[in-house]
């Protein structure tokens, strides 16, 4: 089973930021790793869904022309609108996944510590949209906690083995800690092998 909403109306009941997201040295520097692993200098259009208080969508709004973030808690989303309201190329939307999964196209998809809150055929459905969604040569980063969570319908490892697995797109790096998994994949683009070497920053830039 997927984790109820009631989950997340009780975790925002009673403060803005129940992870301590802004306020984490663990959180900060996740964050920047995150967004050193992603291939590209910029992107045109990116996708962040279960955004929360948006403080990893500032760190990606640096890096992208335009940015949609989304969350389940209309709390949650107030709380990210603040924060980026000096950002007019990112939009915050309350949205709830699978089902409002938007039906633009983006050449970045993020999936930060959401995949654990469902179940497997959920995972797939999310994976397979997002995959669906992205450009030829876009690029899908997932990273989530791997420590055992009971509020968790999965394990960050078992969601980040249905990651690698999705059809269509090629794993070009990953970091691994005990604390957590992240794996960056690409969707190869015409004319490109789909292989992680063709695939690579030095490949990009002419270099390998």
């Amino acid at each position: 089973m997927n984790t109820p909403a009631e989950y997340f109306a009780a975790m925002y009941r009673d403060t803005e930021d129940p992870w301590d997201l802004a306020g984490r040295w663990y959180e900060r520097r996740k964050y920047a790793l995150t967004a050193a692993s992603l291939p590209r200098p910029s992107y045109r259009s990116a996708f962040e869904p279960a955004c929360s208080v948006g403080v990893l969508t500032a760190v990606l709004a640096d890096r992208c022309e335009r940015l949609l973030s989304c969350d389940r808690s209309e709390r949650a989303v107030a709380a990210a609108r603040r924060r980026l309201a000096d950002r007019p190329h990112v939009r915050v939307e309350h949205l709830t996944l699978p089902a409002d999964w938007p039906g633009e196209r983006f050449d970045l998809v993020v999936l930060s510590e959401v995949l654990y809150y469902f179940d497997p055929a959920g995972v797939r459905d999310l994976l397979e949209r997002a995959a669906a969604s992205l450009e030829p040569g876009g690029t899908l980063l997932a990273v989530h906690w791997r420590r055992p969570a009971p509020d968790h319908a999965q394990s960050g490892d078992a969601v980040h083995a249905a990651v690698r697995a999705t059809p269509g797109l090629v794993r070009t790096a990953g970091h691994e800690e005990p604390d957590f998994l992240l794996d960056v994949l690409v969707r190869p683009g015409p004319g490109e092998r789909p292989d992680p070497g063709s695939l690579s920053v030095a490949a990009a830039e002419g270099l390998a």
